[in-house]
């Protein structure tokens, strides 16, 4: 992790659909087994996504379940819990746009 970043911890709902589709290409098979613990500002131990941007280095509030519960819920994903090839299309394609704006 760079520390000159600026570290976000943030729940997944509450992100921003561009960052949500750039966890999605980072993480095309799922979230349950990437996320790590850490301890909060009370002490309290909690899992998180890690992600990386040029800019933040964020920290994404989730369970296990919850990881799963994303993915099972979220359409771009297929049954086994990989992103469908046409969103992953799709979302580089959106990223490339982004970076030409």
């Amino acid at each position: 992790m760079s520390s000159s970043k600026p570290r976000v911890v943030k729940d997944y709902a509450k992100l921003e659909k561009l960052v949500k589709q750039q966890i999605k290409l980072n993480y095309p098979e799922g979230f349950e087994d990437h996320l790590i613990k850490f301890k909060n500002k009370d002490g309290n131990t909690v899992s998180a996504l890690p992600f990386e941007t040029a800019d933040y280095y964020y920290l994404i509030r989730m369970t296990i379940s919850q990881a799963q519960e994303i993915i099972e819920d979220d359409e771009d994903y297929d049954d086994e819990g990989f992103l469908k090839e046409e969103v992953k299309e799709e979302y580089e394609e959106d990223e490339i746009d982004e970076e030409f704006e």
